[in-house]
């Protein structure tokens, strides 16, 4: 038992005379002491109508709970998990397809009563939060390459699980397949008989390192679908992920000559953007441009005309991330070595209203 782990027993299930504690609560209801911690650290361990009973005679005895420091020195562990994001939080509660990645992560995480904190790289008054916070684990979503705050939940030495990130050796990764996603969707738009073709796609944080790894395989797609027809694409980049962002980026692209009848990108959110821009600019779309997005969020369903786009299950990504993480904590703590996955979520393109064959008048030089 750790130094001073008797006392934090102590200080978690006793008080003083007078106060609710543990065993009141077990004395109440003629259980053990154990049971009724697990009601409120382990409520996986116990029946629904069981843990109900315990919760509402705490509740009809004011009792306080456990005091959450005294409870993760007796156990060693903290009771909570990290989500590392590159942007700012305000990225996890704006963008759809984070929402929809960590509300399936917390679905996961709910019978393992952990809780969810969210990390970002953003340091504040020296504070460094993947540095700093007490996690039992992490998991590293879609962030940057090169991030510090990466770095330092390895040199932790954390159980990590990466999503959206470069696989690596020694660490269960959860990808969807990008590659694969984007390569039928530009054979979707040769398919139409598209030749002229733009795609619009992030702008690496850090030239040094280069694009992330969505970015990279989301390119590498297309360049496939795109390399059967002949077609070399017109590229511009965003360095925000905004519909603003795109928006300003497709102005120029829709007043090339030739121009592009069709357009890739990257995610539905850009793909807002460029359809933003080309009807400023009097396009019709499908009629005079067709649009692909990525990511089959709300806003493509919502979009008028219809998205078309490649859909990826962000509800199964987060599900496979959270229990890999799950595992591999209990893992640690038995001190077995971890199982290594690299789980690869398939994608699938859905057709809707925004693709339709060029019109050649459109694409002839001088149009």
């Amino acid at each position: 038992m750790p130094a001073g782990a008797g006392d934090a027993d102590r200080r978690c299930e006793s008080g003083p005379v007078g106060r609710v504690t543990l065993q009141t609560i077990a004395d109440r209801l003629g259980v053990s002491r154990m049971t009724v911690s697990n009601a409120f650290s382990r409520p996986d361990q116990l029946s629904e109508e069981l843990r109900r009973r315990i919760l509402e005679t705490a509740e009809e005895l004011g009792y306080a709970g456990p005091d959450p420091a005294a409870r993760a020195l007796v156990r060693g562990t903290t009771g909570a998990v990290g989500v590392l994001l590159t942007d700012s939080l305000r990225y996890a509660f704006t963008d759809d397809v984070a929402t929809g990645f960590l509300g399936a992560v917390v679905d996961e995480l709910a019978p393992t009563g952990s809780a969810l904190t969210l990390l970002t790289s953003d340091g504040h008054s020296g504070s460094t939060p993947a540095r700093d916070v007490a996690i039992d684990g992490a998991i590293v979503y879609s962030c940057r390459p090169r991030s510090a705050a990466q770095d330092w939940l390895l040199r932790r030495g954390l159980p990590l699980v990466y999503v959206d990130q470069e696989p690596v050796p020694g660490i269960t990764s959860v990808n969807v397949d990008d590659r694969g996603g984007a390569r039928a969707a530009a054979q979707h738009l040769v398919d139409l008989g598209h030749r002229h073709v733009a795609i619009v796609i992030l702008a690496p944080v850090d030239e040094a390192a280069g694009p992330a790894y969505p970015e990279r395989e989301r390119m590498r797609g297309w360049l496939d679908g795109l390399d059967t027809a002949g077609v070399e694409p017109t590229v511009a980049t965003v360095a925000r992920h905004t519909e603003d962002d795109a928006e300003t980026a497709a102005r120029p692209l829709l007043a090339r000559r030739p121009r592009p009848t069709a357009v890739l990108c990257f995610s539905d959110l850009l793909a807002l953007g460029v359809l933003r821009a080309a009807e400023r600019s009097g396009l019709r779309v499908p009629a005079d441009l067709s649009i692909v997005g990525f990511d089959d969020s709300p806003i493509a369903r919502r979009s008028d005309p219809g998205l078309t786009t490649v859909r990826q299950d962000v509800a199964e990504k987060g599900r496979l991330a959270a229990t890999a993480l799950t595992e591999t904590i209990r893992g640690a703590r038995a001190g077995t070595a971890p199982q290594v996955r690299h789980h690869v979520v398939p994608t699938e393109l859905v057709i809707r209203q925004s693709t339709a064959a060029p019109d050649r008048a459109a694409s002839r030089p001088g149009s």
